[in-house]
């Protein structure tokens, strides 16, 4: 799969027009932060469609694609899995949300205090933060992400988190340094999922 401005125009709108459908399918409020994952993820390729189309830089389109992906999303997903977990996980479920929250506030604090620039790779995007150290950042952000979708206690969470985990390794090993904006494009086209989760708790309840 090669990404460019029309690829991610494209499967952003697609993965966004799910989430819709997503939180057009919700019962309960607590389940929305799930619901509407699809719906900010292809946003968030949407955005960075606009990052294709102005040659990367440090623009706002930038700006706004780092916000979302590495602040927002390591403390949406572990939070968001909180809020509909069962009781019996959500003792574990909550140290990963404090690490996600541990980690947004660092990357947080790199976006606010040094520039995030977009090189525009052959068929992919490279996103340059100057945040350290990166290894503990990334392990912190996985954990709360992938980690807590794994440990949820749902079946079908469980299945979104190995295929984000799946995506992340095949990611990190084609693409290291370009890993932060190919995975979070598999991760988008993966978080579907959420569409049969929220049918299946709508069917139960």
């Amino acid at each position: 799969m090669c990404w460019s401005a029309t690829a991610d125009l494209a499967a952003g709108s697609a993965v966004a027009a799910v989430g819709v459908a997503c939180a057009a399918l919700v019962r309960e409020v607590r389940e929305l932060p799930l619901a509407t994952l699809p719906l900010l993820l292809g946003a968030h390729q949407i955005v960075e469609s606009v990052v294709w189309r102005s040659g990367g830089g440090g623009g706002p389109a930038t700006v706004v694609w780092a916000v979302i992906a590495l602040p927002l999303l390591a403390v949406w997903v572990p939070a968001g899995v909180m809020c509909v977990a069962p009781p019996r996980a959500r003792v574990r479920l909550a140290f990963l949300l404090a690490a996600g929250a541990l980690t947004s506030a660092w990357l947080a604090h790199g976006l606010a205090t040094e520039p995030v620039t977009a090189e525009i790779r052959g068929h992919t995007v490279g996103y340059v933060l100057h945040a350290s150290p990166v290894p503990l950042l990334v392990m912190g952000y996985l954990l709360a992400t992938v980690g807590s979708l794994l440990l949820s206690g749902d079946r079908r969470l469980l299945v979104l988190g190995v295929l984000a985990a799946v995506g992340a390794t095949a990611c990190w090993a084609l693409w290291r340094l370009e890993f932060v904006s190919t995975w979070c494009a598999v991760a988008a086209l993966c978080s579907v999922v959420l569409l049969g989760w929220v049918r299946a708790r709508r069917t139960s309840a």
